[in-house]
Parts: C-alpha cells; structure tokens; sequence
C-alpha cells in the first residue's frame, strides 16, 4: 500500500495532466459539427498504426518468459489493428456516398 501512495505522490504532476486532458478532449469532441465527425474520426482511428508499432515495439524488448507483458502486447496490437481497421472501413463507407449512382 505504501508503494501505491510513493507512486501518486511521486507522479502527482502526471494525474493532474491526465486529469486535464480529459476534460479537454471532452469540451473539443462535444463542439466538433455532426458532418465533421466522420472523417475525423476515421483518420483518428487511423492514427492507432502508431500503437500498433509501439506495441510490438514493446514485445520485442520483453522477456520471453514474462507471459504478462505479453499477453497485454498482444492485447495491444490485435486491438490497435481492429481500430485501424475499422476507421479505413467508416472512411471508405464514407466516400461511397459521393460516388455517384449506376
């Protein structure tokens, strides 16, 4: 228990950031136009290809005998795949309707 309270006391900078950065990002997306929410969105999803790398980055300095570490790379990539591909999917579901009709 006292290691936990060494932790927050010691990065107590770092919560309040956190902390911060949260109530940003909710103030930005809750003010962002209904027709822009799409295309951000997506290229936001997109942008998750540098978990991936950082990820796998990760599961190569890892001992091969610490299961944890990776398991939760694993977890880290198949996710950070699944979001990048799902925003290419909205992306191109997106420009579908523009191209015109047969």
């Amino acid at each position: 228990m006292n290691e936990l309270i060494d932790f927050i006391s010691n990065n107590l900078q770092m919560f309040y950031i956190v902390i911060l950065m949260i109530f940003v990002g909710v103030e930005i997306i809750g003010h962002v136009p209904a027709v822009l929410h799409t295309p951000l969105m997506s290229g936001a999803n997109a942008i998750h290809g540098v978990v991936i790398i950082g990820a796998i980055i990760v599961m190569l300095g890892t001992d091969t005998e610490n299961i944890l570490a990776l398991s939760l790379g694993f977890v880290a990539v198949f996710l950070g795949t699944l979001n990048v591909v799902g925003g290419f999917v909205v992306t191109d579901r997106m420009l579908e309707m523009f191209k015109k009709k047969k």
